[in-house]
């Protein structure tokens, strides 16, 4: 009876692993279906406390592997990473997840419900922060991203950053396993798995009531991207004509009523402090215009820049971009000021500066309820990449008009909505819309990182708590 008890077990963690792999497969990645993410770790927190410790760490391994594994093909093939990049990517997830479900594993035996339900998405949260903190991509990775679909629930971010939206997500199938599993004390583990739902309901509610607060103003955007040579000179015969196919659009989107015109990352490369073709548009069409450039500087080397065109302004504002991509951008060297437009709640970013949190900070702390920002992708993570963006907004209490290169054309208020969206994946592509604008201070904004700090003593107070007998 034993040995056919302990085949069953096998099996069932067999099948178990496959459901919780395929969840996290197709959950995450550069498409996530949201839904799925909250249901791919339940299997196996099903069924861990009836496994041993060494077979439940390993399932977790491999269904966690996938987490990761689904972005192989676009870090070697599309991006064109070392195979140890794709290497880790499976492994980070894969081990997060082995960890945070063996703790809730002992807690459970030990019969401590509420501890193994606020464990399992505390050490998850913390080892995700400690790992993004030094990684030279940012948050990319974080499961946070594949929620941004359901906006009430990712109102949280404003409050508790990704942190937050991490946290809740991976509580709620933590608290149903402990409610749905066979065994002692069932009135107590409803209870643990009731008061979680009520917490995950605040946080919805919450969400609700902000999605619902009225706008302050507006502004009409337009966003343009022209595909073609990658960053010709201004003064070459390319450059001239890829000017012209902007300056065009331009026309277009201001006849629209545009009050703003955003193009993508280094549309265009140049040794000079100005493009005079944008600023004498910009005055003319009444519209400001933010554009990538390449600019290279004898005395401060090259750099990867927005210069945003007033109408009648002498000079552009410029801002060269913080965050650099290991290994494509080792040629430029990177910007340190932040800036914004004048007179106005305006600031100014660069693609990749959006995948970390201290740019959006620093332009919360500016009172900026709009960031425009140019960008190139690598047209299959042009959506996630966007997303991304997105969520700073959502955190720091911004808009966003995002303009990418082999990517999308994004429109986005500070509660995620997508007010417009396009891609460039057919050819020229423009778009405008009015985008609600706020004034917002978000409570992230003001503290930080203050629930990931928190999750660190929960991970501590959950481990002293998982001291005891014979599990």
């Amino acid at each position: 009876m034993a040995s056919s008890a302990n085949r069953s077990v096998v099996w069932e963690g067999v099948a178990a692993t496959i459901l919780s792999g395929a969840a996290w497969w197709f959950g995450t990645g550069l498409h996530p279906q949201a839904w799925l993410t909250w249901l791919a770790p339940l299997p196996l927190l099903l069924l861990a406390p009836r496994m041993r410790w060494q077979y439940a760490a390993l399932a977790a391994l491999g269904a966690g592997a996938c987490a990761g594994l689904n972005l192989w093909h676009y870090l070697r093939d599309v991006i064109g990473l070392p195979p140890p990049v794709g290497v880790v990517a499976a492994l980070a997830p894969a081990v997060t997840f082995a960890l945070a479900l063996l703790l809730f594993r002992r807690l459970w035996l030990l019969r401590r419900y509420a501890a193994a339900a606020m464990a399992f998405p505390s050490l998850w949260v913390a080892v995700d922060y400690l790992s993004f903190r030094g990684s030279p991509h940012g948050t990319f990775g974080s499961l946070a991203y594949s929620q941004l679909d359901v906006l009430p629930f990712v109102q949280v971010a404003s409050l508790a950053g990704i942190w937050g939206v991490s946290f809740f997500l991976l509580l709620a199938p933590a608290a149903l396993a402990i409610g749905l599993m066979p065994g002692p004390d069932r009135r107590q583990r409803l209870l643990v798995a009731a008061a979680a739902f009520l917490l995950l309901a605040a946080v919805c509610t919450f969400g609700f009531a902000r999605l619902q607060a009225p706008a302050t103003g507006s502004m009409r955007i337009g966003l343009a991207s022209m595909p073609g040579k990658l960053r010709p000179a201004v003064d070459s015969a390319e450059g001239q004509a890829m000017l012209g196919r902007y300056l065009a659009a331009i026309d277009t989107l201001a006849a629209q009523g545009a009050q703003v015109v955003v193009l993508p990352e280094t549309v265009l490369a140049t040794d000079k402090a100005t493009i005079p073709e944008f600023a004498a548009s910009a005055t003319r069409n009444k519209v400001t215009i933010n554009v990538g450039v390449a600019v290279k500087d004898g005395a401060r080397g090259q750099r990867n820049r927005a210069l945003a065109f007033v109408p009648n302004a002498t000079a552009p504002v410029g801002y060269a971009k913080h965050h650099l991509i290991p290994g494509f951008e080792d040629h430029y060297q990177p910007g340190a000021d932040y800036a914004m437009l004048p007179g106005t709640r305006t600031g100014l970013a660069v693609c990749k500066d959006m995948d970390f949190h201290d740019t959006a900070r620093a332009y919360s702390d500016r009172d900026a309820n709009l960031l425009l920002v140019p960008a190139w992708d690598f047209a299959a993570d042009g959506r996630m990449h966007s997303r991304m963006a997105v969520m700073r907004g959502i955190e720091n209490g911004f808009a966003v008009a995002r303009a990418a290169l082999r990517g999308n054309l994004t429109l986005s208020d500070d509660r995620g909505h997508i007010v417009a969206e396009t891609s460039d994946e057919f050819g020229d592509a423009t778009l405008i819309g009015e985008v609600a604008l706020h004034n917002s201070r978000t409570l992230y904004a003001r503290w930080g990182d203050w629930f990931a700090w928190l999750a660190l003593p929960m991970v501590g107070a959950a481990l002293a708590a998982s001291r005891g007998k014979g599990v």
